[in-house]
């Protein structure tokens, strides 16, 4: 059984979704620019721009403005939201998709 998905799929699906992809772009880079965070997701600017929003106004994200552009944070010890997982901290998550390699620097299995 192979372990990619092969383009026959009739549901193309992610294990990880689109707000957890932004987190992480974001909690990578915390100058990422919405441009630069829609183009590593796969999305319009526009819903990563709407994806940002979600995560700061559910406290997973803070904005600051430097100068003429948006510096983001991760607050990594927000609680996460599926009660599955309500006592665990969004850090955990960062921590276990391994943000210390890019996604272009890791080696296939």
């Amino acid at each position: 059984m192979s372990s990619k998905s092969s383009s026959k799929d009739k549901k193309p699906w992610r294990f990880v979704t689109n707000h957890t992809q932004v987190l992480l772009c974001i909690a990578r880079d915390a100058d990422a620019r919405l441009r630069d965070i829609s183009l590593m997701v796969g999305i319009t600017e526009r819903a990563a721009q709407r994806i940002v929003s979600d995560l700061i106004e559910a406290g997973f994200v803070e904005r600051q403005r430097v100068g003429r552009r948006n510096r983001y944070l991760v607050n990594r010890s927000a609680a996460m939201r599926h009660p599955a997982q309500y006592d665990h901290e969004i850090g955990e998550l960062l921590d276990l998709l391994s943000l210390d390699e890019a996604p272009h620097d890791r080696k296939s299995a």
